[in-house]
């Protein structure tokens, strides 16, 4: 039952595409990351391992050079 619940919790990227896990993005703008000096640049791709329903982070993703964190939706592209 609870699979059931995580497919259907839907997130769109800039584009208004819709996103689900498995799916490759680009990073839309330029992100800063909190609680580091660190800043994920435009255009670095990430692999969405999961899509979560909360209220700021809905992306959980490995992003290429940087590792596993959340991302917002919204800041992302499907590649």
């Amino acid at each position: 039952m609870e699979l059931e619940a995580e497919q259907n919790i839907t997130a769109k990227d800039a584009n208004g595409t819709l996103l689900s896990a498995g799916d490759k993005v680009t990073v839309a703008k330029d992100l800063k990351i909190k609680g580091s000096s660190q800043v994920i640049k435009i255009g670095t791709k990430a692999l969405i391992k999961r899509v979560q329903d909360t209220k700021d982070h809905e992306l959980d993703c490995k992003v290429d050079g940087i590792g596993e964190m959340m991302v917002t939706a919204k800041f992302v592209k499907k590649a």
